[in-house]
């Protein structure tokens, strides 16, 4: 993106609205990008990084249910998309280092530009982070309110 948007979400369904409008945009520009199409949710726990993604895996038509990779560390999604065939949710929360995460094939996966990539807890991988990487920051609001900012 080319500048900064901030959004405040109240419940599940403002969260949904802001997905769209995030992938909406991303996939506009979409053709700007080489290999995949990265993006990186930041938040600290429980702040909202998996109902975001549920909801753009909803966006994206995945019927199946959407859980955390918190402990298989990678979930792919095949899409019936004409520009994109795989999505892919990673959570690098349980990684110590960037190189378990190129054991499962991320210079592989990242280099592909028919690969949608979302990664939970990329600070912790940041060294192979690719550069044009899009982010997410989650924060949690008082009276209950999401705040993010999407770069």
């Amino acid at each position: 993106m080319t500048k900064e948007m901030t959004k405040i979400s109240k419940n599940i369904e403002e969260t949904a609205t802001i997905a769209k409008k995030f992938l909406k945009e991303i996939l506009k520009k979409s053709s700007q990008h080489q290999g995949a199409l990265v993006v990186g949710l930041n938040g600290d726990l429980g702040a909202g990084k998996t109902t975001f993604f549920q909801a753009i895996a909803k966006l994206l038509g995945i019927k199946d249910k959407v859980n955390s990779p918190t402990f298989v560390i990678m979930k792919k999604y095949s899409l019936k998309n004409k520009k994109y065939d795989f999505l892919f949710h990673l959570d690098a929360y349980r990684l110590k280092n960037e190189k378990e995460l190129i054991s499962l094939g991320w210079e592989e996966i990242i280099a592909n530009k028919k690969h949608l990539v979302f990664i939970e807890w990329p600070e912790n991988v940041v060294k192979i982070m690719p550069a044009n990487a899009k982010s997410i920051f989650i924060f949690d609001t008082k009276a209950n309110k999401k705040h993010f900012k999407l770069q």
